[in-house]
C-alpha cells in the first residue's frame, strides 16, 4: 500500500491521465519529487484499474518544460480545509460549470483562475 493519498476515480473515462513516472518525466524530476508532492496533498492521484494516475490537466499546457498548474495546490487546500474529500475535490475540479463557462480545473489555466481560487474558499465556508 502506497503511503500518498489515492482517491477513487470519478473522472470521465476519457479524461488525460498520467502515470506518476510519466509526471515525473514531464517535470523533469524524480519520482519521489512527485510522490512527494502528493503526500503534501499538492497534487491527488486516483487509482483506475489498480493503477494510481495524476489528471493532465494538473500540469500546465504548452511549455518545454512541464510544471504544475500553481493555482492546483491552492484549489485542494482551501477545498481540503473546508471538509472536501479527495473525491469530491476532484469532482468539483473536473464537472462541467456554466457560470465559468467550462470546468473549474480548465478556468485554473486562464484569466479565470482567481475566480475559481475564490469560489472554492467560499465553498470552504
Amino acid at each position: 500500500m502506497s503511503s500518498y493519498p489515492v482517491s477513487h476515480d470519478v473522472l470521465p473515462v476519457d479524461e488525460p491521465l498520467l502515470t506518476i513516472p510519466e509526471v515525473s518525466e514531464r517535470l523533469g524530476v524524480v519520482v519521489t519529487k512527485v510522490m512527494d508532492l502528493l503526500g503534501e496533498h499538492k497534487l491527488i492521484a486516483v487509482q483506475r484499474q489498480g493503477v494510481r494516475y495524476i489528471p493532465e490537466a494538473f500540469l500546465n499546457r504548452g511549455e518545454k518544460k512541464a510544471s504544475t498548474n500553481r493555482f492546483v495546490p491552492g484549489v485542494i487546500a482551501l477545498l481540503a480545509d473546508g471538509g472536501y474529500s479527495d473525491e469530491e475535490i476532484i469532482a468539483y475540479l473536473f464537472t462541467e460549470d456554466e457560470t465559468l463557462p467550462g470546468r473549474p480545473v480548465d478556468a485554473l489555466h486562464g484569466y479565470l483562475a482567481r475566480e475559481v481560487m475564490r469560489r472554492a474558499q467560499a465553498m470552504g465556508l
